[in-house]
């Protein structure tokens, strides 16, 4: 590869990162004014939100797949030119329908971070690779926390669609950038079978189910429509685990999870995924409420969540030092009670901005630390050969957390208020039923992998453990090194 490429691969690649976060966040604390420009309820506008994480669950490990081999390069731009499109469409939506296409659309700019990490591992020395992958995950929680502020004060002073265009102008920019720059892969190798019928079954079943619980305030938790989508929801759902046992080249291979502590991080990342996700909408809805609410703009309500995103990605870093004083063992439930101490925190302490800016950061510790903590578990506990699988299938588990837990919000506010209106009430209760989800974490986290012994590895050993893990999250094999060779 060219001199000058090489050099500018990784600011590319960052860029890229960077925007498909950012694009990612377009959400959250935009749904108030969302459901009042599309005159819907707030319910329904947070499918805005719902679709994006939902289309993310299911095409990360497809796109995972697609880019594995040779198309890689064409995969990515494929991905971000549907971005591209999503942006525009949500951008000039007059009706929900079109705007819950364009913010799926743009769901799969969250798959697009192991094509990323790829390209980095493929195109650069080990060491300048490793530091790459490094800031590329960086990159994935900081541009979050950028984009909420960013997008809420574009949408404060030229309405949300100003949001969603300029979305769509870094992500037109992205994938030029990365046409340029981003060389074709070397590896001509061929990709397995792409599991379509595993992903709508999925996908079907995970509808199902969140449609349930978006309208059973407005049908009732005992009508029938209710509950037969929640019946359809589990068969199609129990279905796909027949079918991914059975298929050679499943969507996410599920005999993983005899592994107990390869179940533990799955059950865990779902939770957490639900509690993070109850928590942000939570937390942005109150900001901007008026009367019991605090009454700010959107652009306050972003900044709201920029402590979760910085500090989730800080102390991520110190898990080293931590896992080596109490044990890898103590840190996802100690993670876990502090996610509970963040929502107990927001629902007794919420009259100052100050208060909601606390519960974020404690929002953020609380996560950084048990996300942080998961690949070591995952990595620890299974054969080199089938740690990209089950890092795939834990990453598959947190997005379907993320969709539960964002149309789950609406449906606690409304079910705690009254007459299905969120009162503050409502809030407080929500967000202790999320400090509820912690602390059944924090016991799953520390009953279900059993008392067996851990190993203890070399500091050696366990950096690049880590290092595979952060690899393995992106569904990527392992990079080259004395000790990965050892292991083998």
């Amino acid at each position: 590869m060219p001199g000058f490429r090489e050099r500018i691969l990784v600011p590319v690649l960052i860029f890229v990162g960077g925007v498909v976060s950012v694009v990612s966040s377009l959400g959250a604390p935009l749904i108030p004014r969302l459901a009042e420009r599309l005159h819907t309820s707030i319910g329904n506008a947070q499918w805005a939100l719902t679709a994006t994480v939902l289309v993310a669950a299911v095409s990360s490990p497809l796109v995972g797949r697609l880019g594995d081999g040779r198309h890689r390069k064409r995969v990515m731009l494929v991905c971000l030119a549907v971005v591209v499109a999503g942006g525009a469409l949500a951008a000039v939506a007059t009706t929900l329908a079109l705007l819950i296409l364009g913010r799926a659309f743009q769901g799969l700019g969250l798959a697009i971070m192991p094509l990323a990490m790829a390209a980095a591992r493929d195109n650069l020395p080990a060491e300048r690779a490793g530091r790459a992958i490094a800031a590329l995950s960086v990159v994935a929680a900081a541009g979050v926390g950028l984009g909420y502020p960013v997008t809420g004060l574009l949408a404060d002073h030229g309405g949300v669609e100003l949001a969603y265009w300029v979305g769509a102008g870094v992500s037109a920019l992205a994938l030029v950038l990365a046409w340029l720059v981003v060389p074709a892969p070397r590896n001509t190798g061929e990709t397995g079978p792409i599991d379509l019928p595993g992903a709508v079954i999925v996908g079907a079943g995970l509808v199902s189910l969140l449609v349930a619980l978006d309208k059973a305030a407005d049908w009732g938790w005992g009508s029938t429509r209710v509950i037969l989508m929640i019946v359809i929801g589990l068969a199609l759902l129990g279905l796909w685990a027949l079918y991914e046992l059975r298929v050679a080249h499943p969507l996410v291979d599920l005999r993983l999870v005899r592994r107990r502590p390869v179940l533990t991080a799955n059950v865990s990342g779902l939770l957490l995924g639900v509690v993070m996700y109850v928590s942000m909408v939570g937390i942005t809805e109150f900001v901007q409420l008026p009367g019991f609410g605090l009454g700010e703009s959107i652009f306050v309500a972003g900044l709201t969540l920029v402590p979760l995103s910085v500090l989730s990605a800080s102390v991520s870093r110190t898990l080293p030092w931590v896992t080596a004083r109490v044990g890898l063992r103590l840190v996802i439930p100690f993670g876990s009670l502090m996610v509970s101490a963040a929502s107990v925190f927001f629902a007794f302490g919420h009259s100052h901005l100050w208060q909601i800016f606390v519960s974020a950061g404690l929002l953020g510790i609380g996560l950084g630390y048990t996300f942080a903590a998961m690949p070591g578990l995952i990595v620890g506990s299974v054969p080199s050969e089938e740690t990209s699988s089950a890092m795939g299938f834990y990453q598959v588990s947190r997005y379907v957390g993320f969709a539960i837990g964002s149309g789950l919000a609406v449906t606690l506010l409304r079910a705690f208020g009254d007459q299905g209106a969120p009162t503050l009430g409502s809030y407080q209760a929500t967000a202790l039923v999320a400090a509820g989800l912690g602390v059944v974490t924090a016991l799953v986290a520390w009953l279900l992998p059993g008392r067996q012994p851990v190993v203890q590895a070399s500091p050696d050993l366990e950096a690049f453990e880590m290092e595979e893990g952060m690899l393995a999250a992106a569904g990527l094999e392992d990079l080259e090194s004395p000790v990965g060779r050892a292991r083998h």
